[in-house]
């Protein structure tokens, strides 16, 4: 084959030129700019027809529509007569004022200093005298009355004893609480300073909280220490002895009234290692 190529050679007729030109590629790379071309006209006529149509269909309907001319006529009122002004009666006059009624009152006085020599006191109205009145006083004699006797009792009656005052009630909760002077951490530090280890309860190596319960009056005294929970060894009676030696406290208060209140009190025994 011969490897010279003409000067009015295409592209295709170069890279086609060892190649066979009839399997179909050759044929559509050649055909294809005038398939462009027809394509692009052929759109461009149909576009431009849709619009002439489109134009066209517009003026058609338009010829056929009538027009129709509405005049409005504008109607002449007449002013109307002027308004009568309407006179008001005159307001009636105001009633006259009330009398309010005078109340009787008494004019104040002020007090008069005097010395005690120039007070002279009121006499005392006379007694009224009920009963018999004679115009001379006799001394009569006077009836006296025994109670009546019950039938049905027998032997001697025993004698009533007067109630025993109620014993002032005890509150757990009240508005405000019964407290140590200085407050729970000056409580803490008491008893912390004050309680001593046994020395039963040493030797054994024991220890544990013990719980107390007790009462604080109404004047902050305690009352009523008594042990809840116990741990032996001598531990229950150090606590009530501590307890029993602490200062008044101050009262509780319910509705503003000092009243004795109940505190539970756990005390704890630790051996130090």
């Amino acid at each position: 084959m011969s490897q010279v190529i003409s000067q009015d050679a295409t592209l295709d007729d170069i890279i086609f030129r060892d190649k066979n030109r009839e399997y179909g590629a050759f044929l559509l790379r050649t055909t294809y700019p005038k398939v462009i071309k027809r394509s692009v006209l052929l759109g461009s006529a149909l576009f431009v027809g849709a619009l002439l149509l489109a134009a066209f269909w517009k003026q058609l309907t338009a010829s056929n529509t009538e027009k129709t001319e509405v005049t409005a006529e504008v109607m002449k009122l007449d002013t109307p007569p002027p308004q009568k002004k309407v006179e008001l009666p005159p307001p009636p006059p105001p009633p006259p004022p009330k009398e309010i009624p005078k109340v009787t009152t008494t004019k104040f006085l002020p007090p008069e200093i005097k010395h005690d020599e120039e007070v002279t006191k009121p006499e005392p109205p006379p007694e009224e005298v009920r009963g018999n009145t004679a115009n001379e006083t006799v001394k009569g004699e006077t009836e006296n009355y025994e109670p009546p006797v019950d039938p049905d009792a027998k032997g001697k009656e025993e004698p009533v004893e007067p109630p025993k005052p109620a014993e002032e009630e005890i509150f757990t909760a009240v508005e405000q609480q019964a407290e140590f002077p200085g407050g729970p951490a000056a409580f803490g530090r008491f008893l912390q300073k004050n309680l001593k280890y046994p020395s039963a309860a040493q030797r054994a190596n024991v220890g544990g909280k013990v719980y107390v319960q007790f009462v604080v009056n109404t004047d902050g005294s305690i009352q009523d220490v008594t042990v809840l929970k116990s741990v032996g060894f001598g531990c229950d009676e150090e606590a009530v002895r501590v307890i029993k030696s602490v200062p008044k406290w101050t009262p509780g208060k319910q509705s503003g009234r000092a009243v004795r209140s109940r505190f539970t009190q756990p005390i704890t025994f630790v051996l130090s290692e």
